[in-house]
């Protein structure tokens, strides 16, 4: 009856600590590793397009969040010159200030009101 030697003596202890792995060092590339790279190099290049693609799109997101605050803030800015303006021409155009503004020209408000001119000549 023969004995194998395997059975009898128990799986010795590496150093670096990996007691059923190879008899490599653990920061060396295993060539298993290696080969998933190489046959995932497409897979791993969409990944990586995938993302610059979301790094874009944020970097888009927040221009356009700028461009829209910037729009919002131009647009309550000229929101505001409209109502100031038109406040003016109302004020500008009361009777009372029509009347001291044409005061310059000689043109007075009519007093008595107005008639109608006939032709005499034309009966």
């Amino acid at each position: 009856m023969e004995t194998s030697n395997t059975e009898s003596t128990p799986p010795a202890h590496k150093p670096d600590g990996d007691p059923a792995g190879p008899a490599r060092n653990r920061w060396q590339p295993s060539r298993m590793g290696y080969r998933w790279v190489v046959r995932n190099v497409g897979f791993l290049l969409f990944l990586a397009a995938l993302a610059v693609v979301y790094i874009y799109n944020g970097h888009y997101a927040d221009k356009i969040s700028r461009d829209l605050s910037r729009t919002n803030k131009e647009l309550k800015e000229l929101q505001y010159e409209y109502k100031t303006l038109k406040s003016e021409v109302m004020f500008r155009s009361k009777e009372s200030e029509l009347a001291k503004a044409v005061a310059p020209f000689g043109l007075k408000e009519l007093t008595q009101p107005p008639f109608v001119l006939t032709d005499s000549i034309q009966k």
